[in-house]
């Protein structure tokens, strides 16, 4: 990689370990509060994909002093018995954030899950009141990689206000958000989809492209507007003849050669996600010690006068 190249790259792990000290720092005020974060990872069925995220967030949690404990539950458990556990965790005051790893059996469906989660214990931001909340301007505990895409584009020189920007991908957990979190800094943003009848249109004029599909190559450097920002969110293995290789939706060469500023795959957005699931943990943490603390006061006696 050439210095021209390397100086446009934006360093998710850098990133990522600066964030890391601060939340440090707020896990160890929570402790003196006697209110220790800790996180319980609910896995389901024998998944190496799932178990690598697992072990990529246990390792991220003990660096900045969070307890995390793992379990795995046979993949023929039944979806209401998955729901008493997770029920069973709302209740918990010991436990502070709820993680539910993908993928998961036919027979259960995530996404009634992830709403079974209670929203203050949600430190995937995927509880339907934590993205509804991104509507409003009030984001607390946001989809985390949405929120870690937008990390990485204000790491750049880039005024928010008025920047155009269009979103290759809308699901409901990555581009959608991430457009209504870019809304809320002022910016200008257009959507594409699988029905966008050309993406590159819209892309080439486009200050900051984002890009969330799950198809390699998808972006290349011809789609890209010269000294604009590319953030690749997309995580796809391909074959090479040096063997598999973990790639992004970008086009890399060729989006680098135009690009003001872009994120590599694997070191991008993949490492601020995982510290942002941590500071999402360190707000449940602390919005939980006010719930708790609010409600014992309001039941504590008043004293006699």
């Amino acid at each position: 990689m050439s210095d021209a190249i390397a100086h446009k790259l934006l360093d998710g792990r850098g990133i990522a370990a600066q964030m890391r000290e601060t939340i440090a720092t707020d896990v160890e005020k929570l402790k003196d509060g006697g209110w220790a974060p800790k996180l319980v990872s609910i896995c389901v069925g024998d998944e190496d994909a799932a178990h690598i995220y697992v072990r990529n967030q246990r390792r991220a949690a003990e660096k900045v002093g969070m307890a995390f404990e793992p379990r795995t539950y046979p993949a023929d458990i039944g979806a209401e018995e998955l729901l008493g556990i997770v029920h069973g965790l709302n209740v918990d005051p010991r436990i502070t954030g709820v993680i539910i790893q993908r993928p998961m059996p036919d027979h259960i469906q995530v996404r009634d899950i992830q709403r079974a989660v209670h929203p203050l214990k949600d430190l995937e931001g995927m509880h339907p009141s934590n993205i509804g909340d991104i509507v409003y301007n009030d984001l607390r505990m946001g989809p985390c990689t949405a929120v870690a895409a937008v990390e990485m584009l204000k790491q750049t020189p880039l005024q928010l206000e008025g920047l155009e920007v269009t979103v290759i991908g809308h699901s409901a957990i990555v581009g959608k958000p991430i457009a209504f979190l870019l809304m809320a800094e002022g910016a200008t943003v257009n959507v594409c989809h699988h029905m966008t009848r050309n993406v590159a249109v819209h892309s080439r004029q486009a200050d900051a492209v984002f890009v969330a599909v799950g198809k390699a190559g998808l972006v290349t450097g011809d789609m890209i507007k010269p000294g604009a920002a590319v953030i690749d969110i997309g995580i796809n293995q391909i074959d090479t003849p040096d063997g598999p290789k973990v790639v992004g939706d970008a086009d890399f060469d060729s989006c680098a050669e135009v690009a003001g500023w872009i994120t590599p795959v694997p070191g991008g957005v993949g490492p601020v996600t995982v510290a942002t699931l941590l500071r999402n943990a360190v707000t449940a943490a602390r919005l939980q010690q006010e719930h708790y603390e609010m409600a014992f006061s309001e039941e504590k006696p008043q004293a006699s006068r």
